[in-house]
């Protein structure tokens, strides 16, 4: 029995400790997950109402009530949905969110009065919570660090109140589940997300990094700047792991090789090359061709043929012509003056012939030459 007394008695120990403490196993809790009711900067159940210069950085949604008067003059950058299917799908994540929220053990319980208090990473319930001042968050180096508020009514601040961070912290990981309606005083600068059951006001000139969602009540606005919350990554491991990778392999291999190859083998090959080749041969061929053949042509042949043809007949006898020689024919017949003259008459015809023979051989060869 002593034992099992003394287990009991430790394990209430430890959970007393847990319930008073902002460290410890706080500082390990989880972020709640809003769905898609994170694309939203303002969503309410009943309206949406604003008066002035309202800017919203992301959607404005309502549901299940169809009304946002006010928008514009405020603006909106995201996008607006009326009574449609993604303000509903919207507001039953805000819901599932809002139970997550208000169900998380184990809590450290704190007073209503936040201004002044500096709190770390944790689970905090409170009956009616009241921020006069200023209320700063630690995450002791953690950048993912949680904050939870778990707010039994309602959350009230005073005129220009703030929630500010320190070492770290993100405004993404901030969560205010309010069980009735939240206010936010004139000039505050609230930070985080606002899970409200009922309402939500926000006074002339608040501001608010972070998200205004209520579940079945009314959001109004005057004035305001909604901005979506910046989430930075857990520290650790995911930041060191790109870094350390990416660096060295990628940066030794292409600076060496790249580099010299390009550099030697297209400078000398297209420099000797081309210089030579096309400088030698245009000039040689086209100028000696051209230049001798048509001046030969031309000016002999029809120089020497018309002037030997029209100069007058030959005169003289051909240079080289064969001599007549005179031949001793027989004399045939009885003898007599009369058996003479035929054979005179005879060698008087080949004489003529003889000589026109000649003749016409002269004229020959002199034509020719």
């Amino acid at each position: 029995m002593l034992p099992a007394l003394a287990a009991v008695t430790a394990g209430c120990a430890a959970t007393a400790v847990l319930l008073l403490s902002g460290t410890g196993a706080n500082a390990q809790v989880a972020p709640v997950g809003l769905g898609t009711a994170a694309n939203y900067s303002v969503l309410a159940g009943s309206t949406v109402t604003n008066t002035g210069p309202t800017f919203l950085g992301q959607n404005l949604g309502v549901h299940p009530g169809n009304t946002a008067p006010g928008f514009p003059p405020g603006l909106v950058a995201g996008e607006i949905h009326l009574g449609d299917a993604a303000a509903l799908q919207a507001k039953n994540d805000l819901t599932t969110a809002y139970n997550d929220a208000a169900g998380r053990t184990p809590f450290t319980s704190l007073p209503s009065e936040l201004g002044g208090t500096t709190l770390t990473p944790g689970i905090y319930r409170i009956g009616a919570a009241q921020l006069t001042g200023t209320l700063t968050l630690d995450s002791q180096g953690e950048a993912g660090a949680t904050f939870i508020f778990q707010i039994a009514s309602t959350l009230i601040t005073a005129s220009n109140s703030s929630v500010v961070f320190i070492n770290g912290a993100s405004p993404c990981n901030v969560y205010w589940q309010v069980g009735s309606s939240a206010t936010i005083g004139t000039g505050s600068q609230f930070v985080g997300n606002i899970l409200a059951q009922t309402s939500i006001t926000m006074n002339t000139g608040a501001t608010l990094q972070g998200r205004a969602l209520a579940q079945t009540g009314a959001v109004t606005l005057d004035s305001n700047v909604i901005t979506a919350p910046v989430c930075l990554p857990p520290t650790g491991s995911p930041t060191a792991t790109p870094t350390g990778t990416p660096t060295g392999t990628p940066t030794a291999t292409p600076t060496g090789t790249p580099t010299a190859t390009p550099t030697g083998t297209p400078t000398a090959t297209p420099t000797g090359t081309p210089t030579g080749t096309p400088t030698a041969t245009p000039t040689g061929t086209p100028t000696g061709t051209p230049t001798g053949t048509p001046t030969a042509t031309p000016t002999g042949t029809p120089t020497a043929t018309p002037t030997g043809t029209p100069t007058g007949k030959p005169t003289g006898t051909p240079t080289g012509a064969p001599t007549p020689t005179r031949t001793e024919l027989p004399v045939t017949g009885t003898s007599g003056g009369s058996g003479r003259i035929p054979v005179l008459t005879a060698l008087g015809s080949i004489a003529v012939a003889t000589g026109a023979a000649l003749l016409l051989l002269y004229r020959r060869r002199t034509f020719e030459s």
